[in-house]
Formats: C-alpha cells, sequence, structure tokens
C-alpha cells in the first residue's frame, strides 16, 4: 500500500516526506513546528551549526515531553484518587439512605404502637389510626 508523500522545509532545506493517508497535514504542522523552534534557537545563538541546533530543538521537544508525561502521570493520579473518592462517597451515601429508612420504618413502627395503645385506651371510642 503506497504511502502519502509530503515535502517539508525544516531549517531551509526541503524534505520529502512519508506518511499514512490523511496524516500529511499533521506532518507538515509538526515540521513548521521543529522548524520554528530551529529559527528560534538560531536567532538566540546565533550560527552554530545546523546539527547542533537540529539537536537542540529535538532536545527542548524531548523536556517539554518528560514534563508532559509527568503532568500526565500526576492528572492519573489525581483522577484515581477522585474516583476512589467518589466510589468512597457513594458507599457512604448509600449506608446513609439505609441508615435513613431504617429510621423512618423505626419510626413509622412505634407510631403504630402508640397508635395502637391510644385505641386501646380509648377503647370502643373513636380510632385514631
Amino acid at each position: 500500500m503506497p504511502m502519502a508523500q509530503v515535502s517539508v522545509t525544516i531549517n531551509g532545506r526541503q524534505f520529502r516526506m512519508a506518511c499514512e493517508d490523511g496524516q500529511e497535514a499533521h506532518l507538515t504542522a509538526l515540521a513548521h513546528e521543529l522548524d520554528a523552534r530551529i529559527e528560534k534557537l538560531h536567532a538566540k545563538f546565533g550560527e552554530i551549526g545546523d546539527t547542533r541546533l537540529t539537536v537542540m530543538a529535538a532536545l527542548t521537544i524531548a523536556d517539554e515531553l518528560a514534563d508532559m508525561g509527568e503532568r500526565l502521570k500526576r492528572l492519573e493520579e489525581e483522577m484515581a484518587a477522585l474516583q476512589d473518592a467518589r466510589v468512597t462517597a457513594a458507599d457512604r451515601s448509600k449506608n446513609a439512605q439505609a441508615a435513613i429508612a431504617a429510621a423512618l420504618t423505626a419510626a413509622a413502627e412505634r407510631i403504630e404502637s402508640v397508635t395502637r395503645k391510644l385505641n386501646q385506651t380509648i377503647g370502643a371510642g373513636v380510632a385514631l389510626g
């Protein structure tokens, strides 16, 4: 299966790159980003050699990638902690609902008991419940 071909310019040089069909715009954007980084380094450090500029740009990208990896790891840990907290809260809510239901049942039973006693006390009179 033939791959798509894209021509990109990085540090003033043109490169013909192969990529999967549909990924041409993404590859072009990546090449543009790398070219922009190299250009910034060139403006900052001057003529220090193409290879060195490319390596410096690659290292800054690798550093950002490592930082993002650490950030992602922290966010995943936070998300896991939040999911655990949600499960704990749901369990507490379920337990609270069960306790409320038990308390309401007990109160209803007490009310029925009091009503029966009152009915017995009144005798044959009007029933209250």
